[in-house]
Formats: structure tokens, sequence, C-alpha cells
């Protein structure tokens, strides 16, 4: 029989206790007691956070929105069917984030930043939370720096600055989305990184722009952020504050970022949905009590910061869906509120042919003047008024034929400026040659124009201040200096255009 040696039982036991791991976890679970639409109730989670990024089985995930007594309401950030009643659900203790950086541009996305466009994957190297209070008082700077859309009547009469927003407003198939688009493409070669953010969107409306985009040149700044018609409310509900934290790490890094969101409307109606079925309260047109808060966190967000943060910013740019032209329903007149001014487009100017369809005596800019450029402030000073007394004009000479000649005068100066700003779709236009098209009309150069050649005598009077010595010195005063040239040089290559138009 063996003796039992103590010295080789106590060195086991040592070393026994030295290898043991302490790898007691706590775990808050609970169990899914509903589910559908894309809402589940969940029972137990009882430390659960607001906004808190939850796991279900099957490795899908949901954001807490509804922390009640009994119960939280959670959205499903994927196909609801695959959550059971039953289910266990665990906390994270993470907000939900998406990742950001670089790498996004040129892809197309959803809300939670995963590619969609059949690139493969994108690798995920930072992320920052989706919600984020927006930059206060102290952090920011007024706005005076333009953000040139491309369009003449928007740089000339509503022009928009960066870090400001601005609402474009106005029926379906106006031109709402065209104005987006052609603002992103007019960013080409100036240093801004654009965002695109489609809400309840068609595929196919979405791949048409991705493609646009990409003909000409403009996906290598930007990223689409898309939440498609066919997606669930949830996705819908999170796409606008995921472009918005997606651009706020380059705004972070002293960069300029235009995000468009197209639209709020959907948004807004997403989160109706979702908060019906989380039975909260409610309110007008069965629209949640906080559905103003819904947009102002994201609006504010953006801003241009001071010099001590960089000087980056955030422009944007949110669409708003009227129902014929009401611009005083609820969700219209909370954006219009939040806003820095509107742009507002008319069915009844589209269909007759003025576009884009901008009514310039609804539509306002409440950053005005200090995002201008001197040259076109210069030009385009009378230009509103001219418009509006033109408007009054023609609707008064509908009645009567017998007109004197100031009248007359002023109406064919009028209908020269309704053709000056029309312009086609993706026929952006840089600054210096807005100005010329705008000097040309309020130096009184199209006064001896045809009304009906006037866009043709526009394309002459370009190439001309291309082709002649004068003009190009003057396009490159008004592009460097920003001021307006001498203007006997200016009116020199002016009637070399008028002399020498067939």
């Amino acid at each position: 029989m063996s003796k039992i040696n103590p010295v080789e039982i106590s060195n086991l036991i040592k070393a026994q206790i030295e290898s043991f791991e302490k790898d007691l976890k706590t775990e808050s679970v609970g169990t899914v007691v509903s589910v559908g639409d894309g809402i589940a109730l969940v029972h137990g989670l009882d430390n659960a956070m607001s906004g808190e990024l939850l796991a279900f089985d099957n490795d899908i995930y949901g954001m807490a929105l509804n922390l009640e007594k009994d119960h939280v309401g959670v959205i499903i950030l994927d196909e609801s069917t695959a959550v059971k009643e039953g289910d266990t659900v665990k906390t994270t203790g993470r907000i939900l984030e998406v990742p950001v950086g670089k790498d996004l541009i040129g892809r197309v996305v959803n809300p939670l930043g995963q590619a969609i466009d059949g690139l493969g994957s994108i690798p995920i190297k930072k992320t920052r939370p989706l919600e984020k209070k927006a930059p206060g008082v102290m952090t920011r700077k007024s706005v005076e720096e333009p953000l040139q859309t491309g369009i003449k009547v928007l740089d000339a009469l509503v022009p928009i600055g960066r870090g400001q927003r601005e609402l474009i407003i106005g029926d379906r198939k106006t031109g709402k989305t065209s104005i987006a688009v052609d603002t992103i493409i007019n960013q080409k070669g100036k240093d801004v990184i654009c965002i695109y953010v489609a809400i309840g969107q068609k595929e196919s409306t979405v791949a048409g722009i991705q493609e646009t985009l990409k003909r000409h040149g403009a996906m290598d700044y930007s990223i689409i952020v898309s939440a498609g018609a066919s997606e669930p409310s949830p996705l819908l509900y999170l796409a606008p504050y995921a472009g918005v934290t997606m651009g706020e790490e380059f705004m972070y890094d002293g960069k300029h970022v235009l995000v468009v969101y197209d639209d709020l409307t959907k948004h807004a109606i997403a989160y109706r949905e979702l908060s019906l079925l989380l039975r909260r309260p409610p309110g007008r047109e069965a629209f949640p009590g906080d559905v103003f808060y819904l947009h102002s966190r994201l609006l504010e967000r953006a801003a241009k910061l001071n010099d001590d943060l960089g000087g980056g910013s955030i422009t944007a740019l949110p669409i708003i869906e009227t129902q014929a032209g009401d611009i005083a329903a609820y969700i219209p007149t909370n954006v219009i509120s939040i806003t820095d001014g509107q742009i507002f487009l008319q069915s009844n100017l589209f269909y007759s042919g003025v576009r884009p369809a901008i009514n310039a005596g609804n539509s306002v800019s409440r950053v005005g003047g200090s995002a201008q450029i001197k040259a076109i402030k210069k030009v385009s000073g009378t230009l509103r008024l001219d418009l509006a007394s033109y408007r009054e004009l023609e609707a008064f000479t509908q009645f009567g034929s017998d007109l004197d000649a100031t009248t007359k005068r002023k109406l064919a100066r009028g209908e020269r400026t309704v053709e000056i700003l029309k312009q086609g779709l993706h026929d952006v236009l840089d600054v210096e040659k807005q100005v010329v098209s705008i000097y040309a009309l309020t130096r009184g150069f199209l006064d001896a124009i045809d009304v009906e050649k006037i866009r043709r005598f526009e394309t002459h009077l370009h190439a001309t201040f291309d082709q002649d010595k004068g003009g190009q010195k003057c396009l490159k005063t008004i592009r460097e200096e920003k001021v307006l040239p001498d203007q006997a040089a200016m009116n020199e290559v002016m009637e070399k255009a008028v002399k020498s138009f067939v």
C-alpha cells in the first residue's frame, strides 16, 4: 500500500489554485413576449439603456426605443420573421454605432454601414454613435462661405452657405431630387464630400441616381446611404442619422460635407409607424408628440465649426414632399421652422416649362447675401424685385391689352429674366459664367435678343468669353478675386457677343 505524500498533495492544490481563473460573467437576459412589423416587446431587460444595441438569437440585432415598466420596446434591424416569441435577448452595453471613414466614399451602403452595391464588404476601421448631441453655440461659426449649387436662380436669389440647412420643398415630380443631385455634381473639384441619404425610395431610383453621379464623376467624393421602400421601417428611421454620423467624421476632421435627406416626409411616416406599433400616444395627423424633435436633433447637427475645431462644416439639404402645394401641413411647417430657409418648387411652373421650377417669391435663404461672392451679389441685386413685378404685371395684362411703353419694357425684361434663369438637367454652371449671364440680363444686353433665342445666345456668350482674351481675363477675376471686373472690359466682350450672334 503506497503512502500518501502530504507535500505532493499540497503542491497539487497550490498549482490548481494558481491556474484557477475567475471567469464569472453576468448577463442581462430577457425574453421576447411579442413580435411583429419590425417591433419586439421584450420582458426582463431591466438594465437596458435607451438606444442600446440588443442581441437576439440567430445573429439578429435590435435597438431599444421604448423603456417601460414591464417591458422594453425594441426595433429589429433585420428581417423580423426570424425572431419568435420566447427567444432570448441580451444587452450588449453598447449604443448603436455605424462605420465611418474614407473607405465608405464611392459606395452605396445601408443605414448600418453594410455595402449593398455588390462591390464587396467595407473594412470597418472606426465607428461613431448614431445619436450625438449637436454642436453647441460656442463651437459654431457664422455661415459666410458659399456652397455653389451651379444653378443660376439659386446662387443668385437663394444662396446656400457651408454649414447652412436649406429645405427643398414641393409636390412630387417637381424636380426636388434633381436640384440636390445637381448640387452634388457641382461640388466636383471643390473639396466637398457629399452624402445622399435615400429614405423609402425605389431601388431603381437610387440605382439611377448612382449611375448619374458616376457618369459625372461625382461618386469619387460621394456616399449613398439607402433604406429602400422594401426595407422595414426601423431602417428608414435610422437612415438620416447614419448619414449625418458619417458626415460628422469628416466635419471634425476639418473637411466640408454636404448631406441630402431625400426625403424627410417618408422618414416622419416611418417614425409614426414605429411609434403607433410601440403604443405611443398619437397627436396631430397621428404623428407622435416628439416628431418635431425627430427632425430638430437631426438638422441641428449641421453646422460650421469654429477654427479651434478645424473649421469643418456640414451643409444639410432636407427634402419635404407636399400635397397640392400645402406648405402649412404639420411636417412641412415643422421643418421650415428648423431650417435656415427654403427652396419652394411649384408644379404649375414645372409644367409650363420653367425649369428648375423655383418660385422665387416664396423661396428664401435666411443666411442671405453673406453666403454670396461680391460679383454675383452686385449683378443680381434687383433680380428678385424684377421677377416679382413681372409676375404681378403678367397676371394684370391678362385683363387689359392697352399697355404703355414702360409696362411693355418691364414685361419684355421679365420674359428674358425667366428665360435666362432656365437651366437644363445636370447642366451646372461655374459661378463666373453665372455672373456673365446675369450681367448680360441686368445691364440690358439681352433686350435686343428675341426671347426664343435667349438660351442659344447664352451658350454663344459663354463661348465668346472663353475665347476672347479680355473675356478670359474677366472670368479669371471673378473666379479668383470674387469681384466684378472692370465694367468697360465686360461691356466690350458683351457687345462683341451681341454683334457676332446670328
